[in-house]
């Protein structure tokens, strides 16, 4: 009510004037200068925010060309539109204060729209990832789409489309998976207690130089994990380019299981030993039928 209040008050302190067709058709230089201004101004305006987003695209990145553009359009736009109207004979001076008015009350009802746009800035600031790359938030992993003012859009990998606030990423802890050019494979490797450690370290690197898709810089490595309950635990590391990532994690496990089957390498299931001790007699184990009491 206050707000509809304080637009009649500026109506009544100054009214606007409206469209005097009898004074455009007396005169229509101004109506000619006003189709002008929007026939040529608005195509001028879009044509000259595409060089720049081509321009920027082509520098940066695609998704700061997109932003460049929009910044550069709406902007004209705006200019146009107001010097088409002020052509026309429309006064604006009453919409201006109360559009000064409305911006306060929508200021107050919007803090969160403003929040994720400040932080939008922010995001294109730093820059922590680009449109294409594959950034995981909590539980949420995929490819980004978009970033756009109040949120970011992915498309995770099952082809969903996730919309995260702006402000939620400058807050909270992400992982950007294709920001370098070269990424890790880790496969855990156990095998039996009776292999020889310095045998097995030595297959695996042979397996990581027979793959063509591993990096040889850095150098393929093997950690001992552990003794588990049932096995000795490795981890093999290998290092690849991003787009061989899946190629070289599947190819990977087949060619250890492949060559661990040739060499003989045992590598157990889960299981349980039992073991009487050295003292005592072995535990009794007897067979018993089914019609036996």
């Amino acid at each position: 009510m206050t707000i509809f209040l304080a637009l009649a008050r500026a109506a009544q302190q100054e009214p606007s004037s409206g469209l005097d067709l009898a004074s455009l058709l007396a005169d229509p230089r101004p109506l000619i200068r006003a189709a002008l201004l929007a026939f040529g101004g608005l195509p001028l305006a879009w044509g000259l925010s595409r060089w720049i987003r081509a321009y920027v695209a082509a520098r940066y990145n695609a998704q700061r060309g997109l932003i460049f553009g929009k910044l550069v359009f709406w902007p004209l736009a705006l200019i146009i539109a107001v010097s088409v109207l002020r052509e026309l004979g429309f006064s604006l001076a009453p919409l201006l204060g109360a559009a000064g008015i409305l911006g306060v009350a929508l200021g107050f009802a919007s803090q969160t729209s403003v929040s994720n746009v400040i932080s939008g800035f922010f995001l294109l600031g730093e820059e922590p990832f680009k449109v294409g790359d594959d950034i995981q938030v909590g539980d949420v992993e995929g490819i980004v789409l978009t970033i756009d003012m109040l949120s970011v859009k992915i498309r995770t990998f099952d082809n969903r489309m996730v919309r995260i606030p702006n402000e939620t990423l400058v807050k909270s802890q992400f992982t950007n998976v294709t920001h370098f050019p070269i990424r890790r494979v880790d496969m855990p490797v156990c095998v039996a207690y009776k292999e020889d450690l310095a045998r097995v370290r030595q297959v695996l690197l042979d397996v990581a130089h027979d793959n063509p898709n591993v990096l040889m810089e850095p150098e393929p490595q093997v950690f001992f994990q552990g003794f588990g309950p049932s096995s000795m635990d490795f981890k093999f590391a290998v290092w690849a380019r991003q787009e061989s990532f899946i190629t070289v994690k599947n190819a990977i496990a087949e060619q250890v299981r492949s060559r661990f089957d040739a060499e003989g390498i045992e590598m157990p299931f889960p299981h349980v030993s039992l073991y009487a001790g050295s003292k005592t007699a072995p535990i009794p184990v007897r067979v018993q039928k089914e019609d036996e009491p």
